[in-house]
């Protein structure tokens, strides 16, 4: 299978990871980062550090592949992504498949570094990647999906520390799945006119006319989750100051996405200083204490 991938088509495989576009990874490294450091009450063990990030790194590949296989009927009608391998006839569907096996495998060869409990745990962010790029078509709560699958990166890693999946785990798997669906609502917003004539289902359509609103308040409840998770993890007020950062980063957000589509898309880019503030609190929090 992974012979009839074309060794002068290696530019092509690169756009279809989207590793020119790091965003997504950042997205995703974050909130593992939060978990790991929440999991190990500090810093984590380097082995874990280092397969949980490569892992963020491999699947979020292997998802946007994925992504574009679902998507290769309806990409060329979309203004922004008309230009992509798969939509331009750069590649064909199968490479994209053997590609998206490929990078599934080395995923896998991650988990023997992890104990059965979480290689267990791992099926599922499988299937969440699997499916998501499909339930477009379906409802109109495909973010709802990519949250989901953006957060399981975190039971993954109480799983792997503390053999165990705490309240506080869910509580701040439950934060970072309504941030998920706030940024990646803005990031459909952009693609909105053409997705409502392609049939192409997102909570930027269903939202409507409140959907700016509506990501306000995903917004804010992420924070009030967030400061609950604090609570319950004992951290130091360090943290609380990097979440009102975040609220500053949200209000920003905001304003910008009221200027049009571009705004939007700077909106949904933005997310990334969200994720890192979060982080700092939380690493600076227990070096403070440690």
């Amino acid at each position: 299978m992974i012979l009839a991938l074309k060794r002068g088509h290696w530019r092509y495989y690169l756009q279809l990871m989207r590793l020119e576009k790091p965003i997504g990874t950042y997205l995703l490294l974050w909130p593992t980062w939060w978990a790991l450091w929440l999991a190990a009450e500090g810093i984590p063990p380097l082995h874990l550090l280092v397969v949980f990030s490569v892992g963020v790194v491999l699947m979020r590949a292997a998802g946007c592949v994925i992504n574009d296989y679902a998507d290769r009927h309806w990409d060329g009608a979309v203004e922004r992504t008309k230009a992509r391998p798969l939509a331009s006839g750069a590649v064909s569907a199968t490479e994209a498949l053997q590609l998206f096996a490929l990078l599934l495998s080395l995923s896998a060869s991650l988990l023997w570094f992890l104990n059965w409990q979480t290689v267990l745990l791992s099926l599922v962010a499988l299937l969440l990647a699997s499916v998501y790029p499909f339930m477009k078509r379906y409802t109109h709560l495909p973010q709802v999906v990519l949250g989901a699958a953006f957060s399981w990166g975190m039971p993954m890693a109480f799983m792997a520390i503390q053999f165990q999946l705490p309240p506080v785990l869910w509580l701040l798997y439950l934060a970072n799945l309504l941030w998920t669906v706030a940024y990646d609502t803005y990031y459909a917003l952009v693609d909105r006119p053409d997705d409502i004539k392609v049939g192409i289902k997102s909570t930027a359509i269903l939202f409507g006319d409140y959907v700016l609103p509506i990501i306000v308040l995903l917004q804010l409840s992420t924070l009030v989750l967030l400061t609950a998770v604090g609570y319950l993890a004992g951290l130091h007020i360090v943290y609380y100051l990097f979440l009102l950062a975040a609220a500053g980063c949200f209000v920003y957000q905001y304003k910008i996405a009221r200027a049009g589509r571009q705004g939007c898309f700077q909106a949904f880019l933005h997310n990334h200083y969200v994720g890192m503030l979060v982080f700092a609190g939380i690493a600076l929090s227990y070096l403070i204490e440690g």
